[in-house]
């Protein structure tokens, strides 16, 4: 039996002033990859390099987003969306990271804000989710000190040129992801292996977001401005001692590096301690800098980390499940919804924060179309245990706003391909037909419901 599963039932337990949103991302679902001038990202040639991404996959058409944003955009009134978490691809408006703009690319955005003003969505755009331009990687992309300025000049642009249809605007995505995933595990682009460009690229990103704070600010100071972290949820594998201190370093490498200098002013010192190439990169003056007052900051929770002691390694191992095999979505991710409840309190314990969105929660499964519907039980389930935990928050006074269901639609899910489906409404990858999921509906519920009071 799902567990508080009545879509008006949940409804009634949050404010009348909170949003219910969906997300997406440019590459992910764009596609158009070469029209009006757009040149390419990390993702277009690390997607091209044979054997990076599941089956070949590539985001040249994705979800052809680009040609089809008007009913898409139909698609989001539909589903009663309050807010659209989207990203501006960075090559489409800025080519070559820097110099000419692409005009062409802007009217994309314009015709976007324009199509959610007029059907009464909040914009809820993101600067940077992972698709740097491909002629900055010639200078060492996120390892280059230059890279951060070119941000901050890119942000002040997207600003000047969008803002005023803006409802909030954030500078990064998951840097998480483009950091570590990108340049120490090389699972991401640009493919890297390496700890000393992993901590190059993680100081240079964090001072491209202080920079890029500063640049929006100069051109709208209303806007609020934030950025959104995939806060590890980190959980010892074991009571025993050696797990629990390695916990903490975890917390210290995944969570405290982007927590700790955005809102505190400092990196944590036994990372400093532990990876030395960190603090070469720190020059007088950037943690001022990269400590900027934020309006708020996202949350994007999935799966807890849970992680053992490994003496081997410098950082703590991952240990994967628990002893008991738990559930689990077609990625292999645990479904644990009170790991979202255990990092909210962790990191509210932690630092002094401002207010939040959860601005990614979802559930890979790849149920197909049968007979018209897509009967997606597992993740209907999934949203409604972690909105259950996002309405327990709310009740103990954590300051969450919104809940942005990721994703709107099945997309590129970067070095998965397409073989996995995150949507509350299906894709057909040939045919790009739309199909609202069982998921989808029951989040339309949700919406109306709350909408009704």
């Amino acid at each position: 039996m799902i567990q508080d599963s009545s879509p008006h039932t949940l409804a009634r337990r949050f404010p009348d002033d909170f949003l219910f949103g969906v997300a997406t991302a440019s590459y992910q679902i764009e596609g158009a990859a070469q029209a009006d001038g757009r040149k390419p990202s990390i993702w277009d040639a690390f997607s091209h390099m044979p054997g990076r991404v599941k089956g070949g996959d590539t985001g040249d058409v994705a979800c052809d987003h680009y040609n089809r944003l008007e009913a898409d955009l139909d698609l989001m009134a539909e589903l009663g969306a309050e807010a659209y978490r989207f990203s501006i691809a960075w090559p489409r408006i800025l080519p070559d990271g820097t110099g000419a703009i692409n005009e062409k690319g802007f009217d994309f955005y314009d015709r976007l804000l324009d199509g959610l003003k007029a059907r009464g969505i909040k914009a809820f755009a993101t600067l940077y989710h992972w698709d740097l331009p491909l002629a900055l990687t010639g200078r060492g992309g996120w390892t280059d000190r230059d890279t951060a300025e070119a941000f901050a000049r890119y942000a002040g642009i997207a600003t000047r040129r969008l803002g005023d249809r803006l409802d909030t605007i954030v500078t990064f995505n998951e840097p998480w992801c483009s950091v570590y995933l990108g340049h120490l595990m090389g699972v991401h682009a640009p493919g890297e292996r390496s700890m000393e460009a992993a901590m190059a690229a993680l100081h240079v990103t964090n001072l491209a977001h202080g920079l890029g704070v500063q640049a929006i600010r100069a051109e709208r100071p209303g806007i609020p401005t934030g950025i959104v972290l995939n806060a590890m949820s980190v959980m010892a594998a074991s009571d025993g001692d050696a797990d629990r201190k390695a916990a903490q370093r975890a917390n210290d490498f995944h969570n405290g590096v982007f927590f700790g200098p955005l809102f505190a002013g400092a990196y944590p010192h036994a990372v400093l301690e532990g990876c030395p190439d960190l603090a070469g990169h720190i020059k007088d003056g950037d943690l001022e800098t990269i400590h900027q007052p934020l309006d708020f900051w996202g949350l994007n929770y999935y799966t807890p980390m849970r992680v053992r002691d490994d003496a081997s390694v410098p950082f703590p191992h991952v240990a994967g499940a628990p002893a008991v095999r738990p559930e689990t979505t077609d990625i292999g991710w645990e479904i644990e919804p009170q790991g979202l409840s255990h990092v909210v309190k962790d990191l509210y314990g932690r630092y002094t924060l401002p207010p939040f969105y959860i601005t990614e929660n979802g559930a890979a499964e790849n149920a197909e179309v049968e007979n018209g519907a897509v009967s997606d039980t597992m993740r209907l389930e999934y949203l409604s245990t972690h909105l259950s935990v996002a309405a327990d928050l709310i009740s103990e006074n954590y300051p969450l706003k919104g809940y942005f269901a990721w994703s709107l639609m099945d997309n590129f899910e970067w070095a998965e391909g397409y073989s996995q489906r995150f949507g509350i409404v299906h894709v057909n990858y040939e045919t790009q037909e739309r199909t609202i999921k069982q998921s989808g509906h029951w989040y339309a519920s949700l919406i109306a419901g709350h909408k009704a009071g």
